[in-house]
């Protein structure tokens, strides 16, 4: 199997290497990630016996700063190596300074190899989903145990992986261990075929990487009458229903703001357009944090710079995260808000956020939505019945509160699966 994946990868990147390099010298965006993937960890120092933990994008990353905070706070010696798919991933974690961060070059040993000549891994920690063949043979070959910390499967990929068990099941063969955020994660490795001498469950570390109510500073100055709702995390299709459903409230409530954070920045100049579609005023962040301050009332504010969601968050009223009423994306991150104290509203897609989707449901701090319609009415109601929008917030705030301290029980795996 090894030697027919090998064969499979270098055929497709022959097959690709014309388009690769066209692309190259026409888009210098591209031509920088992919050099930036091919020199892997050559600009890092020489490493002993490190400890390497793989975070995808941003999401994976930011569990990956909480997990290696905690691990330097009890006691880990190992140099630290951090590498990353995206460049927004690798963005993310240069800014926030984490240690030896270096990008994943392509699943080839040829481009592997020198990584492992550079970092010298003891151990190899996955974050939640990504599984690389060839990386996972090679630690296999070298008797690198390698960890999947805060597992999870949906249930698209378990029908997937069905399709193809016995690739899934070779994939996996090197795995030491897969610390699962949930027993129904846990259970769909089990129907996989994954020994269940290879599972346990830690939880969620993401309840941990949360703010606790509260943020050290506000990125503007909000007026102390206003209502604010943030629209985060929206995908294409949520900003047409977030317009509709803020045309309508305005005019019943005019005190109200809209926040509207598109989850990924390249797509603000699209968004701007389909607002000014709907003839909606609005103001972009970049513009207003010069002035520090809202010059009218009931505006839009179109969030157009990455790391201050969470300030805005800490200051709404009521919160509804994108993403979730097209299966293709799967829901984003409904737990940043809930930490705040406010109800969470959501599509019905939530399949990459199941278990934090239904935890919130249940608790009654979480509202799923099945229609696009529903958004106007839940959010009419949440602003009009203060008592069941606190009540709906507190709820949500208690989940989070709950389910916290995976993060020590992974750092307890991590420790019993480390090599003498």
């Amino acid at each position: 199997m090894d030697f027919i994946y090998y064969i499979l990868t270098i055929t497709l990147m022959l097959v690709a290497s014309p388009f690769l390099l066209l692309r190259c010298l026409i888009s210098s965006t591209f031509r920088k990630d992919f050099k930036g993937r091919l020199n892997g960890a050559k600009a890092l120092p020489k490493l002993k016996k490190s400890l390497w933990i793989h975070a995808s994008s941003v999401g994976e990353v930011r569990l990956a700063k909480t997990l290696i905070t905690v691990l330097t706070e009890q006691g880990e010696k190992r140099p630290i190596a951090l590498s990353t798919f995206t460049p927004t991933g690798y963005a993310l974690a240069i800014e926030e300074n984490l240690p030896h961060v270096f990008r994943l070059p392509i699943d080839i040993p040829i481009w592997l190899n020198p990584v492992f000549d550079q970092i010298a891994p003891s151990q190899l920690i996955l974050i939640e989903a990504e599984l690389w063949p060839c990386l996972l043979r090679q630690c296999k070959n070298r008797k690198i145990p390698v960890l999947q910390i805060n597992g999870r499967i949906t249930e698209k990929s378990l029908k997937s992986y069905k399709k193809f068990n016995k690739f899934f099941l070779w994939l996996t063969e090197g795995m030491t261990l897969f610390s699962m955020r949930s027993q129904l994660d846990a259970e769909r490795l089990l129907k996989l075929g994954v020994p269940a001498k290879k599972i346990k469950v830690a939880g969620n570390i993401k309840f941990d990487t949360l703010p606790t109510g509260s943020v050290e500073s506000k990125p503007v100055q909000l007026d102390p009458n206003s209502f604010l709702i943030v629209f985060g995390s929206t995908r294409p299709g949520d900003e047409g229903p977030v317009m509709e459903a803020c045309i309508k409230l305005k005019k019943e409530f005019p005190n109200i703001i809209g926040v509207v954070a598109p989850r990924h920045m390249q797509r603000i100049r699209e968004v701007e357009d389909l607002i000014r579609e709907f003839n909606v005023e609005y103001t972009l962040f970049s513009n207003m944090a010069k002035r520090n301050e809202i010059h009218h009332q009931g505006s839009l504010i179109l969030l157009d710079k990455m790391g201050v969601l969470n300030s805005f968050y800490a200051n709404a009223k009521l919160a509804y995260v994108g993403g979730g009423f097209n299966p293709r994306f799967g829901g984003q991150n409904i737990l940043e808000p809930a930490a705040f104290a406010m109800p969470v509203l959501f599509g019905k897609h939530m399949n990459n956020f199941e278990e934090e989707a239904n935890l919130l449901i249940e608790s009654g701090g979480g509202i799923q939505l099945q229609k696009e319609e529903e958004l106007y009415l839940k959010l009419k109601h949440f602003i009009s019945n203060s008592e069941d929008r606190q009540k709906a917030g507190q709820a949500a705030s208690q989940t989070v509160h709950q389910h916290r301290g995976a993060v020590l029980r992974s750092i307890k795996v991590i420790e019993e699966t480390r090599p003498a």
